[in-house]
């Protein structure tokens, strides 16, 4: 799932929930070819991670039926038309269009054959819908008032040769179904729109849809779209990273809104959320910035719940856990934090002898309630002071030679302290 899917959700969800509607999950799964094995299944768990609350998931193939019985419609309609042209020849057009420097558009060379033609051909062949006869004019909510002309819709091929409906026949054709009000989808589909309006009013569906196409999320760096290439378009390679999904969600919603306030929760947004006031302009995805808003949240997280999202459920760990979120920006870097004070440590290169003598001293010490108590009681029994009882001790207790202030960490971690030392 790409971050520019999971806004698609995110903003779907708050709309449903602001409108008191359903929110339905649709498997685009017609084209065969594409369907991975396993990627449904991970979509729909990252969805229920970020709380997507769809009321139902329903398959595009599971509607075969009803696209070929809309199809056929068309056909008896004379609003279709069987398309012999074979993929050789499409191509042909299309070079040639290239070559002169022309958009494609279908020669309408099937158009006008006759039934008896069409009776004596064994060819295979796909069904185009001809093209409209009058411009379709939609609103989008972000980006305003669009029109295409009949050429730019063009006749554009709805059922395949093996008669399997094309992406926007069968998304206009499910549209109508089930009864949808609202599509929210990226700017890439805004080509889609006037194909999917013409499809629904070739077939005499009367009611509007309204759309709003989320411009596009572009690379802070490279200033070009995010590809499948920038590991931080994978909304699994960010939570694998140890961003939490309310930080996430909270970043994606933030990009092109300027919202009431910089932190808050998907529940927050649905307050005031305007979908209008979307920029029109792409959003460029700040790594940084996402690093900040996920500090952030990980600080006003309830200490038990940190803890127990690290690995425990212990108060304590989960207030130690957030002694680190200064030089640390996501779970995974405190965790790896919180795995070296409770990792074996065997030597400390340049105070070898002291870091030796100074375990011995904690293993048989008793229990101290108080840091400075803890100094004085090291220093007392080994005569380690300054450097050679600092740097063996910040080693000793957090497996690292830098870091927060020991007075801070040792009250959490005294009552672990036989485990650290072993």
């Amino acid at each position: 799932m790409h971050i520019g899917n999971l806004r698609v959700a995110l903003i779907n969800h708050i709309l449903s929930k602001q409108l008191n509607e359903e929110l339905l999950i649709r498997i685009e799964d017609t084209d065969k070819k594409r369907n991975i094995e396993g990627k449904e299944k991970e979509i729909l768990e990252l969805l229920t991670l970020f709380s997507v609350d769809f009321t139902r998931v329903v398959h595009q193939s599971e509607n075969i039926k009803y696209h070929t019985q809309m199809a056929m419609k068309l056909l008896l309609d004379k609003k279709a038309f069987n398309c012999y042209c074979s993929d050789e020849a499409l191509e042909k057009d299309r070079e040639e269009a290239k070559k002169n420097k022309q958009p494609y558009r279908y020669s309408g060379f099937c158009e006008n054959i006759s039934d008896e033609a069409k009776f004596h051909c064994n060819a295979p062949f796909t069904v185009r819908l001809k093209k409209p006869e009058h411009n379709i004019k939609f609103t989008d909510a972000i980006k305003g008032e669009f029109e295409y002309k009949p050429f730019d819709v063009d006749s554009f091929i709805i059922l395949r040769e093996d008669k399997t409906p094309m992406y926007n026949f069968a998304c206009a054709v499910d549209d109508m179904l089930f009864d949808i009000s609202t599509v929210v989808r990226g700017e890439d589909h805004l080509t889609n729109t006037p194909k999917q309006i013409h499809i629904r009013e070739s077939l005499g569906y009367t009611k509007e849809i309204k759309y709003a196409h989320l411009p596009m999320i572009l690379n802070m760096e490279t200033g070009k779209k995010m590809s499948k290439r920038d590991d931080a378009s994978s909304v699994k390679w960010l939570v694998e990273q140890g961003y939490l999904p309310v930080a996430i969600s909270n970043y994606i919603i933030l990009l092109g809104y300027n919202p009431p306030k910089e932190i808050f929760t998907l529940e927050e947004a649905q307050e005031w959320f305007d979908i209008s006031k979307i920029s029109k302009a792409s959003a460029k995805f700040d790594i940084d910035k996402l690093k900040f808003i996920n500090r952030e949240h990980l600080k006003a997280m309830d200490e038990l719940r940190l803890s127990k999202i690290l690995g425990y459920a212990d108060t304590d760990i989960g207030t130690l856990a957030k002694v680190y979120i200064e030089e640390c920006d996501t779970t995974v870097q405190i965790k790896s934090r919180l795995n070296a004070i409770f990792s074996k440590k065997e030597s400390l290169d340049g105070f070898e002898e002291e870091f030796k003598t100074l375990k011995e001293c904690l293993s048989k010490a008793p229990f101290i309630e108080d840091f400075n108590d803890l100094k004085k009681y090291i220093t007392q029994q080994t005569g380690l002071k300054g450097k050679k009882l600092f740097m063996p001790l910040r080693f000793a207790l957090t497996g690292a030679t830098s870091g927060p202030n020991l007075s801070e960490i040792y009250p959490l971690i005294k009552n672990y302290l036989g485990e650290i030392v072993k």
